[in-house]
């Protein structure tokens, strides 16, 4: 009888496709998987996404689990804040969960998304083992293992700029935490907490890193020292996994435009599928281009409101009309010299591009290793969750980019975008970090490689499993 182990995750792009990039690579190892997708939040499009999927990954199995109809309190009230009422749509999900995996015939293991953690009760009423699958940094993991044994009482906000020092992590000021681990007392703070007290109780952590980016924090988790005393999950760190886009014979415009453009002369500015700024921000944005002089390429989303509930948040791709956002002329003035397109570009081939220089990026973890793979160096501009956590590693630890100033006080000044543009394309300090971001990718694709530490976890993880295609 045929095993099978099952992915758990969630309709968002960044936890979504990472995962079935894992699912991709098992395949691969002769594992049979099938990624099974909570449709939350959902946005009208999630079989399209999901048949999308399937159709470009044929060795992988794809099931949409749907909403639960019984909805949270939290979530019945049009008024509930949107992380809370998300981790309780994703926990009562667990039904459907566990109405597909009850008739497997032979499920060997289940692997969730951190976000799905509580997906581990339905693994456990099955007697099945339980993985996780991060899809952030391994520092990050670090720090979220050592957050519930702290002992302060401190609220992170009251310390301010204050550097916090997790077992194995870059120092970090507490201001750079994600927002809801900000304030002890608040419903967001205990609901991520619990999601963290989830994380022990898995059978093994798979880490979309690469050693030698991380070592300290992977050091410290293999040692157990983010949790004195307590036992901590086997880890693997499996990445970098990036994909591509797929199931689109037809080559983007920006990618034609890119073909005429010298190598590495380009600066490409995208801030995920979940991020916009502000149209004053748009504005700062395109003076600091145009003053720099160099090229550039720029994915542009319509402004969403900062508190955007979670649906909007991660509407993607919606159309922006972009020009009545920049500048009077703009577009004329830098034609040729620059392209700015709609909402979206190909970020994994834009990257990979030879005529790709640098990267204004938002610093989400996949786009982070997308430039690492790609060996673009990085501007830094976070914008939300772990982000600014990511920052602080790329930036003071890996060395792989610089970060931009002013997001903090709400707006990054055209000054500051052209002199970070200037520095990481024209001096030195640029061409160290280039150097370093060459000598990255070229590890990055050595991990994966038969023999390379990522490649030697993902053997560990199926010999983990006890697994073979024919029980």
């Amino acid at each position: 009888m045929q095993s099978t182990v099952v992915l758990y995750t969630w309709m968002v792009r960044g936890h979504l496709h990472p995962m079935t990039q894992f699912a991709h690579h098992l395949a691969a190892h002769g594992v049979p998987v099938t990624v099974a997708v909570a449709d939350v939040p959902s946005i009208g499009k999630s079989s399209e996404t999901i048949a999308g999927l399937a159709a470009s990954y044929p060795s992988v199995s794809f099931h949409l689990l749907p909403p639960s109809a019984t909805r949270s309190a939290q979530t019945a009230d049009p008024d509930a804040d949107p992380f809370i009422a998300l981790v309780a749509d994703l926990r009562a999900t667990n039904s459907a969960l566990l109405a597909f995996l009850r008739p497997l015939p032979s499920l060997k293991a289940l692997v969730t998304d951190f976000f799905c953690a509580y997906g581990f009760d339905a693994a456990a009423e099955l007697g099945v083992p339980a993985y996780l699958f991060f899809t952030s940094a391994a520092s990050v993991l670090a720090a979220y293992l050592h957050i519930p044994v702290m002992r302060s009482t401190v609220s992170f906000r009251d310390m301010g700029r204050s550097l916090l020092h997790f077992p194995g992590v870059h120092p970090i000021p507490a201001s750079d935490l994600p927002e809801v681990l900000l304030d002890r007392g608040d419903s967001q703070y205990k609901t991520i907490l619990s999601l963290m007290e989830q994380l022990p109780r898995s059978k093994g952590i798979l880490s979309n890193t690469f050693e030698w980016l991380e070592p300290r924090a992977v050091k410290a988790i293999k040692d157990g020292t983010p949790c004195p005393g307590e036992s901590v999950p086997k880890l693997f760190c499996v990445g970098p996994l990036v994909g591509e886009e797929r199931g689109s014979a037809v080559k983007h415009e920006c990618l034609r435009w890119l073909d005429k453009q010298p190598a590495r002369s380009v600066v490409f500015l995208c801030f995920g599928s979940a991020s916009s700024v502000p149209a004053e921000q748009l504005k700062e944005i395109a003076v600091g281009l145009e003053k720099s002089g160099h090229a550039f390429l720029w994915a542009v989303r319509a402004p969403v409101a900062p508190d955007a509930d979670a649906t909007k948040r991660f509407e993607g791709r919606a159309e922006a009309t972009v020009q009545p956002l920049l500048p009077e002329g703009f577009l004329d003035r830098t034609r040729g010299r620059g392209m700015v397109v709609s909402s979206w570009a190909p970020q994994v081939e834009v990257l990979r591009h030879p005529a790709t220089g640098a990267f204004v990026t938002h610093c989400g973890w996949n786009s982070t290793l997308e430039g690492v793979v790609a060996g673009v160096p990085m501007l830094c501009w976070p914008m939300y969750a772990e982000q600014r956590m990511n920052k602080v590693f790329v930036v003071e630890e890996m060395k792989l980019g610089v970060a931009m100033s002013g997001y903090d006080e709400g707006i990054v000044k055209a000054d500051e975008v052209e002199g970070k543009v200037r520095l990481i394309m024209e001096s030195e300090q640029g061409e160290e970090i280039r150097e370093r971001m060459t000598m990255a990718q070229v590890i990055a694709a050595n991990a994966l490689e038969s023999g390379g530490s990522s490649a030697a976890a993902f053997v560990d993880f199926v010999d983990n499993l006890k697994i073979s295609i024919f029980d």
